[in-house]
């Protein structure tokens, strides 16, 4: 991994995030790689936001990761801050080289650079492989997640 370069995403990577995460069964439902307009004003929101990390990960000038971090300011647990992994993709020809768990121990040691307690995510009930990988990584299935769709 010493020419993996992981750095903030930029407008100029949008594209190659949209694709990543268009390509995997439940993605391919819900994304629209060939409309980035939504995905271009949502880049913009999370740009501004100091609390959110949109990263990609580079190699050779190519974009072969990405994964979302938000640091999250609360009051439960005596006032802790958490960080939420959201969106973690790998493109489909570097899947299996390290990089997924690469991408995970960026995140939780610039969780701890944040100064927060505890990281959290969630991850499809379907992607039971992703679940062994996340606790391979030292997560524990802890919660059972809700979600309603607005």
């Amino acid at each position: 991994m010493n020419d993996l370069e992981i750095r903030r995403a930029t407008t100029a990577d949008v594209p190659h995030i949209v694709a990543m995460l268009a390509d995997d069964p439940l993605g391919a439902e819900r994304e629209s790689p060939d409309d980035l307009s939504p995905y271009l004003t949502a880049f913009a929101r999370v740009a501004d936001d100091p609390h959110q990390h949109l990263v990609v990960a580079v190699r050779g000038q190519r974009v072969i990761g990405t994964l979302h971090l938000t640091i999250i300011p609360g009051l439960s647990r005596r006032g802790a801050t958490r960080a939420l992994i959201e969106a973690v993709r790998v493109h489909a020809d570097a899947r299996g080289t390290g990089l997924g768990t690469h991408l995970i121990e960026w995140a939780v040691a610039e969780s701890r650079r944040q100064g927060c307690a505890l990281v959290q995510l969630t991850s499809d009930i379907t992607r039971t492989d992703a679940h062994r990988f996340y606790e391979r990584l030292g997560f524990t299935a802890s919660h059972v997640g809700f979600k309603m769709a607005l």
